[in-house]
């Protein structure tokens, strides 16, 4: 079963809604659905390497724009494609100047296995907009607990080599005044992401 085929069928069997109609969780202060940080969180000034091959600095390369940073790995059985398949989805619903305000980087947690050609290969399979990045191990647990997430933790290594990564689940959403603001958990809806992404792309605009 291909990525999109897998997360079609997690999102039919109900990890996902439709993105019409408002939201029915309370929101925050600032309008959003998703978790509002009490202190938000400056820009990781990291090197990375991109799906591409090549280097990516990772605030100034996203500078200006809504940035939505998530952990994860391209073997994850659900999490990650959920997230990314939900994004996708709405974004290519949303008009043109919410589009082109909009960065989704997946920055993953199995560098060992996530090569920059497998990660461009299965992000192509969500939109091929998307920027996925990697790095020394070093790296990648240095940016995860500045952005105060728990760094990932691989699993017991099967009879087939393969193993499980646990991660943090949640996307971090930086305005484009460069600060994390917003936390978006697993179980974040289609229509909640409808909803957000316009006032994220609104606040801290100059």
């Amino acid at each position: 079963m291909s990525v999109v085929q897998r997360c079609a069928a997690i999102l039919l069997a109900g990890a996902a809604v439709g993105c019409h109609g408002a939201p029915d969780t309370p929101l925050s202060a600032h309008g959003f659905v998703g978790t509002e940080l009490t202190t938000p969180l400056p820009k990781p000034a990291f090197r990375f390497t991109d799906s591409r091959g090549h280097p990516f600095q990772f605030d100034s390369a996203t500078a200006g724009k809504v940035t939505l940073l998530f952990f994860g790995y391209t073997n994850c059985p659900d999490i990650c494609p959920v997230h990314l398949a939900n994004l996708a989805a709405v974004l290519d619903k949303m008009p043109d100047e919410v589009q082109r305000q909009v960065t989704v980087v997946f920055v993953t947690t199995d560098p060992a296995r996530d090569t920059p050609a497998v990660l461009d290969a299965w992000l192509r399979g969500f939109d091929p907009n998307f920027i996925g990045l990697t790095a020394s191990d070093s790296i990648l647990t240095a940016a995860q607990r500045m952005v105060r997430v728990p760094p990932a933790v691989k699993g017991a290594i099967d009879q087939n080599g393969g193993y499980p990564v646990g991660h943090a689940a949640a996307v971090i959403a930086f305005t484009r005044d460069g600060l994390g603001r917003v936390e978006y958990p697993p179980g974040t809806r289609q229509r909640d992401w409808a909803h957000d992404l316009p006032i994220l792309v609104k606040f801290g605009a100059k």
